[in-house]
């Protein structure tokens, strides 16, 4: 079987690709700690189901082949997949279809794990998304977008960037851990990863682990930004969250990173026939999305662009989409996605008939995925709890003119004043969040993405700031046209 499946991968991988997966093979087993006993170690590399660790699984998979024909036998590969809400059934299927091309599910040399928070179990394509997972994310997204008048980064990426950083972690230290960890990253790459998250921690007040630790280190100082990024969205009282929203770091020190970044192309017109014919890669129209070919996400993104240009500034929900889509297919074109890919994401949203049919898909996206309605997304892009209410007038003027009289009421429910039931069940309607929730909006700060964020404190605005997936733009902002400097921001 190992014979078979390495010699239709050498035939579908790309010509330049088969030379390199010997030298990465060599380079791989001098990397290995226990030489004389292959079977021994460990090796563990992420697969998000999108097309580039896609590529990366399989590039890794003929390396674990090509060591089991030189020596008889080869390393564990272990291959984890976070799973989150904005993971739909289609990139499932395409984890599932990459898994039989590489006859992984049959091979005792393989350990194919499922992640969902800190549960970790065996990978299986028809697993029913658990509750907990779905409401973990559910309330990080409103939290989020609730400080943020749903900006697209903020609302979704932060929270998840940490939860992947956790995964690794969750991953590594599984039933006797492994001893090294694939990355399709340059140890440059790596390196000004590890420092941008230092200097992060720096100017955070915290202090970073000592550089020595190497990848424990970092997952130790990551830990400690995930705490404070979190006590900031979910306010301080919310320790419990908080708590389960930490990053793992229980993992050996002597751990170590194992670079791809030398072998391999990442440009996906590189090895498209890999992908497609042999994988069975599916760019299905739910699962890909801008730059994510693993994520509905970023569809919900743009619709609450939409939604925000629409409701809060006064202007149409096409314009805001025109502003998201223009940022997003530069963002594309960056990250070197074959042009045909990009064209059909432009084509989706070319026409007044296709923006309203995406409007509908990512309507549907948010009520099936997270229990979201328009009037629960309309509510976050106005921000109006969070920041003392600063913007709570405004909201109910426009969206709830009958509860405009209540208003002084709301505002001592927020603040914890006074209690009154039926407000706050009607609050807690019109929102998705709880109460309790809401009045930890109240009592933290909102931070517009037209504000200058470098003169605002905060974990969350220091990310802002470094953050590269975004771009600044002058944007009316009134239905009579006043242009103030606006933030679009995503994937």
């Amino acid at each position: 079987m190992h014979t078979t499946v390495l010699d239709d991968l050498r035939r579908a991988l790309p010509e330049q690709d088969v030379p390199a997966v010997e030298e990465c093979a060599t380079k791989l087993y001098d990397a290995l700690p226990r030489k004389d006993d292959l079977g021994s170690n460990t090796v563990m590399v992420a697969y998000g189901g999108g097309k580039d660790s896609a590529y990366a699984v399989a590039f890794m998979r003929a390396v674990h082949l090509t060591l089991a024909e030189r020596h008889g036998r080869t390393f564990r590969l272990r291959v984890s997949t976070l799973r989150h809400s904005g993971m739909p059934y289609p990139v499932m299927a395409n984890i599932d279809r990459t898994y039989r091309a590489l006859g992984l599910y049959d091979d005792p040399d393989a350990e194919l794990l499922l992640l969902e928070g800190d549960q970790v179990r065996p990978f299986a394509r028809d697993l029913p998304l658990p509750h907990r997972l779905v409401e973990f994310n559910r309330v990080d997204m409103l939290m989020s977008g609730h400080r943020t008048y749903g900006d697209g980064r903020s609302t979704f990426c932060n929270a998840c960037n940490l939860n992947v950083a956790n995964s690794f972690g969750v991953g590594a230290r599984h039933d006797g851990g492994v001893d090294l960890i694939v990355t399709g990253d340059s140890p440059k790459e790596q390196r000004d990863y590890a420092l941008w998250i230092r200097r992060l921690a720096r100017e955070a007040g915290l202090k970073p682990a000592d550089a020595r630790k190497g990848f424990k280190g970092t997952l130790e100082t990551l830990d400690g930004l995930a705490q404070t990024y979190f006590r900031e969205i979910h306010g301080p009282e919310n320790a419990d969250r908080i708590e389960e929203r930490g990053v793992a770091s229980d993992i050996p020190q002597k751990l170590a990173f194992f670079s791809i970044y030398d072998y391999t192309s990442y440009a996906s017109g590189a090895h498209w026939k890999l992908l497609t014919d042999f994988l069975g890669f599916v760019f299905d129209e739910i699962a890909f999305n801008f730059t994510e070919s693993d994520c509905a996400n970023p569809a919900l993104m743009a619709h609450l662009r939409g939604l925000r240009t629409e409701y809060v500034y006064g202007r149409t929900y096409g314009e805001g989409i025109d502003q998201y889509v223009d940022f997003a297919l530069d963002l594309m074109r960056r990250k070197d996605f074959p042009e045909h890919l990009v064209e059909e994401i432009r084509a989706r949203y070319a026409t007044e008939d296709g923006v309203e049919a995406m409007r509908k898909a990512a309507t549907r996206y948010g009520e099936e995925t997270f229990g979201l309605e328009t009037g629960h997304l309309v509510c976050m892009v106005y921000s109006p709890f969070a920041g003392r209410a600063v913007n709570l007038h405004g909201y109910l003027a426009a969206e709830h003119p009958e509860l405009l009289a209540d208003e002084e009421r709301i505002r001592a429910v927020l603040a914890g004043r006074a209690e009154d039931q039926a407000l706050a069940a009607r609050l807690e309607r019109i929102s998705g969040l709880s109460v309790t929730d809401l009045r930890a909006l109240h009592d933290g700060p909102v931070w517009s993405p037209s504000m200058d964020m470098s003169t605002q404190s905060g974990l969350l605005a220091q990310v802002t700031v470094s953050d590269p997936h975004q771009v600044r733009i002058r944007a009316k902002t009134s239905p009579e046209g006043d242009e103030v400097l606006d933030r679009v921001s995503g994937r």
